[in-house]
């Protein structure tokens, strides 16, 4: 998925906005596959997600699409988090070479306690 939303930051200022094939080759790129790897329907399916959920919408009387503000924003704000607090986090968190800061690495056994009990209780799906 931030691949996906970063693509679409990558298409934003684009005035005629871009095609399945456009998104679909930069998706390719972007996930370090050759560019027939990733197949027509799969990029339909996640164009009609991101459509459904108000993030592009198509150019009526054509077979292009636009992101749109909200899309905008939601792709900035996942992408940013993503990348300055999930990837790096997870790092520190797993990595023992060299050991995470101790606050964090305090704060992550915690929580893995309290989602291993609520599991273990039966309060939390699988």
């Amino acid at each position: 998925m931030p691949a996906l939303l970063s693509a679409i930051l990558f298409f934003r200022l684009l005035p005629r906005g871009f095609t399945n094939k456009h998104l679909r080759e930069l998706m390719a790129q972007l996930l370090g596959l050759a560019p027939g790897h990733f197949t027509q329907g799969k990029m339909t399916y996640d164009l009609r997600l991101l459509r459904l959920h108000g993030l592009i919408e198509r150019i009526p009387n054509s077979h292009r699409y636009e992101v749109t503000d909200f899309g905008f924003r939601v792709a900035l704000l996942i992408t940013r988090t993503y990348n300055r607090v999930l990837r790096p986090g997870h790092a520190a968190v797993h990595d023992t070479q060299p050991p995470a800061p101790i606050p964090l690495r305090k704060a992550f056994n915690k929580v893995d306690e309290v989602v291993t009990k609520l599991w273990k209780t039966g309060r939390l799906a699988a």
